[in-house]
């Protein structure tokens, strides 16, 4: 994933750089190869655990690197998304039921789930970049420790720094590993606020005809 998204980056440099990294389209046509299992074993020795431990450790390996495996064509867990989809799947139909419940009323649904998933899969086209990487953050893949949160100060080899922002913002769609940057924010409002999201397909500026729910999809 981190190739992935750096390889574009440094394609964008022009030049030689964009003759030594790979176009985006051939990641979803390359042969992968992963050779596993040496580090993830030799850790657990050379942290003085016993056979037995290091045994005990490897469902816990394999399991992870399963998870990892499943992610979808965007970098996201897939079994999480999929939550995501079940409960719009539900939520629609609760919509459905309250037009009918309450024919009076006036319910719009906004499926924002696409349109924060294409900042995802597509985060160049939109002019966006390193989407699963918190802007303000610090620690492990992406960005993100519950232990050190944006502003917070923490000490890193013997020295207290205090959790700062990235470069630019704005070119960024997670902001502290859970909220969106204002500029992905901007861009999800933008797409959904003229309608072709939303059921009825409606602007949201037009949606208030009558008694009015907004209901989104998360």
């Amino acid at each position: 994933m981190q190739f992935k998204g750096r390889s574009q980056l440094i394609r964008k440099q022009g030049g030689a750089f964009a003759q030594l990294m790979p176009m985006e389209e051939y990641f979803q046509k390359s042969l992968y190869t992963f050779d596993i299992g040496q580090n993830d074993l030799g850790a657990g020795f050379l942290g003085n655990m016993s056979v037995e431990e290091v045994n005990a450790s490897v469902p816990n390996i394999v399991n992870t690197f399963s998870t990892d495996v499943k992610k979808d064509s965007a970098g996201c867990a897939k079994s999480y998304n999929e939550v995501a989809q079940y409960f719009n799947r539900e939520l629609k139909e609760t919509v459905l039921q309250l037009r009918k419940d309450l024919p009076s009323a006036a319910f719009t649904y906004v499926d924002v789930y696409s349109v924060k998933y294409s900042l995802f899969s597509e985060p160049q086209k939109h002019g966006f970049e390193l989407p699963h990487v918190a802007c303000c953050g610090y620690g492990g893949l992406y960005n993100y420790s519950s232990s050190a949160g944006c502003g917070a100060t923490i000490t890193v080899n013997g020295t207290q720094i205090t959790v700062g922002s990235c470069d630019d913002p704005s070119v960024r769609v997670i902001w502290d590993g859970i909220h969106y940057t204002e500029a992905a924010n901007k861009f999800i409002f933008e797409r959904i606020s003229t309608g072709p999201f939303s059921d009825p397909p409606v602007p949201l500026n037009l949606a208030c005809h009558r008694e009015f729910r907004l209901i989104y999809r998360y």
